[in-house]
């Protein structure tokens, strides 16, 4: 579980180009979030969320750079809003697993 936080860190950390939404971790991030959050949903032994003050800096960031160049990549209509909308629910889900899992923990 710590390698997927610490690949999620980094790629947010990194070059921001390198998460852009046509990037390898530009798509990877949002998947790796996901399957933290299953994992932690089902109880796995040794899944340890980020703090939710990391996980909104990660998605402020990756917003950030999402916003700056999905233009670019000419998406159909409708695409850019549904696409947005799913980005920062998955975010802001985690910034609440790891609120919740600090409460249970703190």
């Amino acid at each position: 579980m710590g390698r997927l936080v610490a690949e999620v860190g980094e790629a947010l950390g990194g070059d921001p180009g390198g998460i852009e939404p046509d990037e390898y971790d530009g798509v990877a991030v949002p998947c790796n979030l996901e399957l933290l959050l299953l994992l932690h949903s089902r109880g796995w032994v040794g899944v340890t969320l980020p703090a939710p003050e990391v996980v909104r800096g990660w998605r402020d960031t990756y917003m950030a750079v999402w916003e700056r160049t999905i233009d670019g990549l000419e998406p159909v209509e409708g695409f850019k809003d549904e696409r947005r909308a799913v980005l920062v629910a998955t975010f802001d889900r985690l910034a609440e697993a790891a609120a919740g899992q600090r409460e249970s923990t703190g």
